[in-house]
Order: structure tokens, then C-alpha cells, then sequence
């Protein structure tokens, strides 16, 4: 069940991250170039700070007496504070926040090397708009959504610290799971067979991505 539910949750942060990283990338990689590093600090700077300050500052946030619960008790919305932290929802926004960045980065890299012509000349050529975008984008970008999504997922599915604060130990991932069985229950045999199940998914997601891009290339 744990299992199941780490790759649940590292799936949709991951879906997540790559409807907000790929509009964002986008949009990077065609400001001008003046102003593109500007954005690209904009992203990178806050997650140099540490990964458990950034959770904590995330559990602050959503926390029963945090700013939203405030806000949209101050607006009338809500009566009462509703149960965000301590859910599978704050474990999923945690990994979200956490491993954004890891997303938008290649796909920006895929964004800056695209041919701008191409779009010229499918629309010169009378091209949809969802055209242009499925049969000469998207075909150009895949190979840095690609690396975006196992740059999210992998970490995601290992994950420690958000599933930790952020589900306050009842919303357990895999990750949580093995620093158990070798700090609280003293069980070293079953949490290296769990490390080893979780290796052998990573390697698995790994090898499938690899076949796909092979048979592509071909």
C-alpha cells in the first residue's frame, strides 16, 4: 500500500509539475535576452536555500492557522480552517515545490534550442494552432520534458522530508518507510530489501524511457 502510494503521489507531482514548469519554460526562453536571466535567477535563487527550511516555511503556510486558512477565513469562503497539512495533498504540493525547478530547466534548455522558423512556416502553411503545437513543438520538446519528468519522479518517489513535515508521519512514501526500519524498528534486513525494491523501480522507469527513446530514434 505504501508503495502504491508513493508512486501515486510522485505521479502527480510530477503530471503537476509539468503543467506549470512547461507554460513556465516557455515563457523564459522567449523573453529577451536581457531580461531571460533575470527569470532564470528568479526560479533557481529560492531553492538554494535548504530543502528542510523550505518545508517547514511550506508547512508554516498551510498549516490551520496559517496564511491561507487565514486569508480565506478573512474572505468569507470557509468558517472553520480546513485540514490542509498532515494530508497526502500537502505531501503532494510539498514534492511539487520542492523539485519544481527540475522541470523547468531542461525543458527550458529544449525551449532555446528550438527552431522558431519551424512555427513560421506552419503557420505560413495555414496550421492549426493545436497543430502547430502537437506536430512541431511538442515533437521538439520531448526529449526535455522527458528529462524533466524522471528528474521529478525519481527524486519524488525516494522522497524523505516532505512526506515527514509536511504528512506529519501519517501519510508515509516508501522513503519514510526504509529511514524507519533502520532508525526506529532496528529491522537493517528489511529496509535494505525495501532500498532495493526501490532501486529496482527507479531502474525499471529508467530502462522503459530508454527503450521508448531507442525505437524513436530509429
Amino acid at each position: 500500500m505504501i508503495i502504491l502510494t508513493s508512486i501515486m503521489l510522485a505521479i502527480i507531482a510530477t503530471c503537476c509539475c509539468l503543467l506549470l514548469g512547461l507554460p513556465t519554460a516557455y515563457f523564459i526562453a522567449t523573453r529577451p535576452p536581457s531580461t531571460r536571466m533575470l527569470w532564470l535567477m528568479a526560479v533557481i535563487v529560492p531553492y538554494c536555500v535548504n530543502l528542510l527550511i523550505r518545508t517547514i516555511s511550506m508547512l508554516f503556510i498551510i498549516r490551520d492557522q496559517g496564511p491561507i486558512n487565514s486569508f480565506l477565513i478573512w474572505t468569507g469562503l470557509i468558517d472553520a480552517p480546513i485540514q490542509i497539512a498532515y494530508t497526502n495533498f500537502a505531501v503532494t504540493l510539498g514534492l511539487f515545490y520542492s523539485y519544481l525547478p527540475f522541470m523547468i530547466l531542461p525543458i527550458y534548455v529544449a525551449v532555446e534550442r528550438f527552431n522558431f522558423s519551424l512555427l513560421t512556416a506552419a503557420n505560413d502553411l495555414y496550421a492549426s494552432k493545436w497543430a502547430v503545437w502537437r506536430y512541431v513543438l511538442l515533437p521538439n520538446l520531448k526529449p526535455g520534458i522527458i528529462a524533466g519528468c524522471l528528474l521529478v519522479f525519481i527524486p519524488s518517489l525516494g522522497a524523505f522530508i516532505a512526506p515527514d513535515l509536511l504528512g506529519g508521519g501519517k501519510q508515509l512514501m516508501i522513503g519514510n518507510l526504509i529511514a524507519l526500519q533502520f532508525q526506529g524498528s532496528r529491522n537493517w534486513p528489511f529496509g535494505a530489501a525495501l532500498g532495493m525494491v526501490l532501486m529496482a523501480m527507479i531502474f525499471i522507469v529508467l530502462i522503459v524511457f530508454s527503450k521508448r527513446n531507442s525505437q524513436e530514434a530509429r
